[in-house]
């Protein structure tokens, strides 16, 4: 699977960026990285996307932007040479093989990517990591739908949960989990390649994490519901603020209470419990 990577110059950065990620989002595009003077935002090449400038014009900033062909040969060079240690305070360190320990760090994950996104660089993905230090998941059962690179089922292994799935659309992404569980010595994580509809024959959740964009989740918020135990828990992220209120809705019609949220540079985090 190849991508294709939008670089774009935005004049002035902020919050001209946030504003065209939020339309770029709701195109297709499934990954940003933010840049000094803009971002580059990734899309899978099979995907027809109708981004029209001329569709696009702001009073408030200016923007340009060129096109990028990104093989899934050439991924893990280019990843590298932009990669650097995350750090969710002094609790969480994401990190490559290439780069040294940091044995003053409550727990590390070691990652290597292929062709999926979900390094921890994103605001979202630190959201949902912070959010998970503040819950208890000693002899869970969790769910990691979208996991991407795995990064939080890895987490919730650490955090002691005993039974976790990680289920991803994408194949490249799928694979690259389970290698990461691998590395990380989490093999129990069971990973599959799938959409929500893989539920159906799996035993209720007691953490649901779900950091996808806006309009799959609430397309399966109520899927996700549906095999969520009594007092279980619904991390959602992957969204802007302005989003919430929706994602909220879809929520309360579906039986969950809304507990406590989060933000970061624009992005969201919320948690819901299963009464």
């Amino acid at each position: 699977m190849n991508y294709k990577a939008y670089h774009f110059k935005v004049s002035p950065p902020q919050p001209g960026s946030e504003i065209l990620i939020a339309h770029l989002s709701e195109l297709g595009f499934d990954s940003f990285e933010y840049k000094e003077d803009g971002f580059v935002a990734f899309v899978n090449s099979l995907l027809k996307v109708n981004f029209k400038p001329e569709d696009y014009r702001f009073e408030d900033f200016n923007y340009e932007f060129t096109i990028q062909d990104i093989p899934q040969s050439n991924w893990n060079q280019e990843w590298e040479k932009n990669f650097e240690p995350v750090f969710v305070d002094r609790l969480l360190c994401i990190r490559a093989p290439f780069h040294k320990s940091e044995p003053d760090v409550l727990h590390e994950i070691v990652i290597m990517p292929k062709m999926s996104f979900g390094t921890g660089h994103h605001q979202t993905t630190r959201l949902m990591c912070k959010a998970m230090f503040e819950q208890e998941f000693k002899s869970k059962r969790v769910l990691d739908m979208g996991c991407g690179t795995g990064i939080l089922a890895i987490l919730a292994h650490k955090l002691g949960a005993k039974e976790i799935t990680g289920i991803d659309v994408d194949a490249w992404s799928a694979e690259n989990s389970l290698e990461n569980c691998i590395a990380n010595n989490c093999q129990e994580i069971k990973i599959i390649q799938g959409d929500a509809s893989a539920l159906l024959h799996e035993k209720p959740f007691d953490h649901v994490l779900a950091n996808i964009n806006k309009n799959i989740l609430k397309r399966d918020i109520p899927l996700y519901v549906e095999k969520m135990n009594a007092g279980a828990l619904l991390y959602l992220s992957g969204f802007f603020v302005t989003d919430q209120d929706e994602l909220n809705e879809v929520c309360t019609r579906s039986g969950l209470e809304f507990l406590s949220d989060d933000q970061a540079e624009g992005w969201a985090m919320m948690l819901f419990l299963k009464k």
